[in-house]
């Protein structure tokens, strides 16, 4: 990198924690200054989610300001940790660099690779002996970062049981699984046989709890499928959201073309508007 636009880049890092510091300190934001490690965690899921779905929408400008927002979560919390004499930001930054440098032997070590594929197994084989050395009982479930989202963490843990011969060979008990775990969602909460009509039931506690666990179960055996056809559900998901807002936000304009409100509207209408929106994609 050159020279100077090194020096511009660590200029503005340096600048961006001393903002960081003014707003926790003693004169700055009360909002800033009450937050701890723990209430601005959903934020970093968020600003995460916000990255990714600037890149689905192609928009630059957007995908620069959402990295920012993200990388605020990381001052955020660095200067939580300062404050509290944890460590600081250049403590996470070390952290990670010695991380690269130990997980890449071939660029930074005599080690040779054939391909991309190899890297990533030594990388994954690295890791594995990182964590056994700070740990007495290892389990391969214990491979996975539980602070993803949870359809995150349902594909990686499938993953990993497919990497010992947990897994179907083929597709089809992928599919019946799903169906299985749909129909006992049905029968929860009282589905006819032809599956047209539902019956009028309040659920009492237990009946919730049970369908609360078969849709978990369900959406786990959805998750499946996307990996049996290596698909990432979270990307998947995301795309579908993105879709949903980029159509609902059609229905809304021209509601708003018509000066009229949602509730003139009955279904089919607002149906309507939904197909053309879709037929404009």
């Amino acid at each position: 990198m050159d020279v100077r636009k090194r020096k511009s880049i660590l200029n503005e890092l340096d600048k961006l924690i001393e903002i960081m510091a003014v707003l926790r300190g003693p004169d700055g934001c009360p909002w800033d200054k009450k937050q701890d490690y723990h209430s601005i965690k959903e934020n970093i899921i968020e600003e995460a989610y916000e990255v990714v779905e600037a890149l689905e929408r192609n928009d630059i400008e957007a995908f620069k300001e959402e990295l920012g927002d993200l990388l605020l979560q990381v001052v955020f919390e660095s200067q939580i940790a300062y404050e509290k004499d944890d460590f600081d930001l250049a403590d996470v930054a070390r952290v990670l660099r010695e991380k690269l440098i130990r997980r890449h032997p071939h660029v930074f070590a005599e080690v040779d690779v054939d391909g991309s594929e190899e890297v990533l197994r030594n990388w994954e084989r690295i890791k594995k002996e990182e964590k056994e050395k700070n740990s007495q009982f290892n389990s391969l479930m214990d491979k996975f970062n539980q602070g993803q989202s949870a359809l995150n963490q349902a594909y990686d843990i499938q993953k990993i049981a497919a990497e010992v011969g947990f897994d179907w060979d083929k597709l089809e008990p992928v599919l019946d699984k799903i169906e299985e775990e749909l129909g006992e969602c049905k029968e929860i909460i009282g589905a006819n046989p032809d599956n047209t009509l539902f019956a009028d039931q309040n659920l009492n506690q237990a009946q919730q709890q049970n369908l609360e666990a078969e849709i978990g179960d369900l959406l786990f055996a959805v998750v499946n499928l996307a990996r049996f056809k290596e698909i990432n559900p979270e990307i998947a998901l995301l795309k579908t959201i993105l879709k949903f807002k980029n159509r609902f936000k059609f229905i809304e304009e021209k509601i708003m073309a018509e000066k009229a409100e949602f509730e003139d509207y009955n279904l089919e209408e607002l149906d309507e508007f939904w197909k053309q929106a879709k037929n404009q994609e």
